[in-house]
């Protein structure tokens, strides 16, 4: 997340910080830290306040209705954390306030529809080997959206008792299936034909972590929705999905070691930190949700190890950024 106070410009993947913090949150409460999990969702909806304060100010500056160029792919794709983050609200705060489901989740629908139909029409304007080219983790940021609004589909369910919302959270969940099977088949073949990524490592790879363990939170609420015998096969696909996600775990780790070793300047903090932050707090989530559906007691302890790893991230990525704040000023003052 890039915030330039000098001219109030707001980058689109602004939103991962409220996606990471309020994930955090979840994970925090699965445990029973709850003073840290309302402190985590305080700290998420006050971010989400003030980022949407300043887009709303940086698009009055430029004299437009958002500050974007939605014509551009490195713009559309990232903002997938706008709606991403209103999912993950709406998932944590969902329980204590209701309003906040229907109401949230309507925006995050038609942000997600907005976002979906302009990234098509970006995407249909390149080639094939284009998209190779320009592709990286981001871009999975479509489907955890996607995932995000099956979630929000099966707290309807559950809240109204209308099956529709379940239906319509499978034809989501598997949309969003594809969408990862899509975008991780670009990554792949530009790895292969960049040799494992001549630009060296960047967080936001460990998105392909994450966006199958928000699948697998989505898959868990539908699993719990369903009673005929597609409930097997959610199941079942919901257990792959953890298993997948779990094996990109030490590939990632030896990666971004290796690389961060060949080029340490790799670390400099940038806004794709908070994609590394929100990964692991998603794998906590749903490590926490197959413990309890396998019945196997370790796993919430890989769970809360996760989680505590997530929380230590997530607190360095915060100071670093707080950090960047007087550096930033003083460059507004010179110019």
């Amino acid at each position: 997340m890039t915030i330039r106070l000098s001219n109030l410009k707001v980058s689109p993947d602004a939103f991962a910080s409220v996606m990471a913090t309020g994930i955090l949150s979840t994970a925090a409460k699965n445990h029973h830290y709850m003073s840290i999990s309302n402190a985590l969702g305080l700290i998420a909806v006050l971010a989400w306040a003030v980022l949407i304060a300043l887009t709303i100010v940086s698009a009055a500056t430029q004299r437009r209705p958002l500050p974007w160029d939605f014509t551009k792919l490195e713009n559309t794709m990232p903002l997938f954390t706008f709606v991403a983050a209103r999912a993950v609200l709406c998932n944590r705060l969902s329980s204590d306030h209701p309003l906040v489901l229907p109401i949230l989740g309507a925006m995050a629908a038609a942000a997600w529809l907005d976002l979906m139909l302009v990234s098509m029409r970006n995407v249909a304007r390149r080639r094939l080997a284009g998209l190779r080219d320009q592709v990286h983790g981001a871009w999975l940021l479509s489907s955890v959206a996607t995932s995000g609004l099956a979630i929000v589909a099966t707290k309807l369910a559950g809240s109204t008792g209308h099956r529709q919302w379940s239906a319509v959270a499978v034809v989501v969940w598997v949309a969003a299936l594809a969408l990862y099977l899509l975008v991780t088949a670009l990554i792949v073949w530009r790895a292969v034909d960049e040799r494992l990524d001549r630009d060296g490592f960047e967080p936001d790879t460990w998105i392909l972590m994450g966006a199958l363990a928000i699948a697998v939170v989505a898959g868990h609420g539908i699993h719990l929705q369903t009673r005929n015998g597609l409930g097997g096969a959610v199941n079942a696909t919901t257990l792959t999905a953890w298993v997948v996600a779990t094996s990109w775990i030490p590939p990632l780790i030896y990666l971004g070691l290796h690389r961060v070793e060949q080029r340490p300047r790799l670390l400099r903090f940038t806004g794709a930190w908070w994609t590394l932050v929100f990964p692991l707090g998603m794998y906590s989530v749903a490590t926490y949700l197959v413990a309890g559906e396998t019945q196997v007691r370790s796993l919430q302890t890989v769970s809360l190890i996760f989680f505590w790893d997530a929380l230590l991230a997530w607190s360095i990525v915060v100071i670093a950024g707080l950090l960047r704040i007087p550096r930033a000023v003083a460059g507004r003052r010179r110019a």
